[in-house]
């Protein structure tokens, strides 16, 4: 217990000491393309369970991902980063998710920094909610969560379109 009074109390001293300043909070949004029918697929069923395809929620499923994240919700708007990680069908009674993801900016105010991401999506909820567990860069000690929807989606190759609306506290 004492230890960990020693940690909290000692953390505006590290943040002073790495020069960290005061903590913003910036709004982000943004839209996500997951194609897995593509020329050039950006995401990738790297494993499956045998029993994968004869779930109606695809439970065991793997996919890997290096999604383009851009400014609108056409493929061809301005691209200002990438979604990289995995995301696991995860659930035998609906069609959810665990994703594992780092946002790298390209673009932009924050490029060269990056998110981390984690959280359950159960897909067919209108919004969904992921938790921001850290960054680099300018998001370096992030927190914060992120609201997500569905734009559109391709019901024959999955492919989809996701907008993001990002709530982050960082230095």
């Amino acid at each position: 217990m004492v230890s960990l009074l020693l940690l909290f109390s000692s953390m505006p001293i590290c943040q002073a000491k790495l020069g960290l300043g005061e903590p913003k909070v910036s709004c982000i949004e943004f839209y996500l393309h997951d194609l897995l029918v593509a020329e050039k697929p950006t995401a990738v069923i790297v494993a499956e369970a045998n029993t994968a395809k004869a779930s109606p929620t695809l439970f065991g499923e793997v996919v890997v991902v290096d999604d383009p994240l851009t400014k609108g919700p056409e493929l061809t708007s301005k691209v200002i980063g990438k979604a990289q990680g995995l995301y696991a069908y995860s659930s035998q009674s609906e069609l959810s998710l665990i994703e594992a993801m780092n946002f790298v900016f390209t673009d932009g105010k924050f490029n060269g920094s990056t998110l981390t991401v984690m959280g359950r999506n159960p897909v067919l909820h209108k919004v969904r909610e992921l938790s921001i567990n850290g960054g680099s860069g300018a998001f370096r000690l992030a927190r914060g969560y992120i609201l997500k929807q569905t734009y559109s989606v391709d019901l024959t190759t999955q492919n989809a379109v996701v907008h993001y609306n990002v709530t982050v506290l960082h230095y």
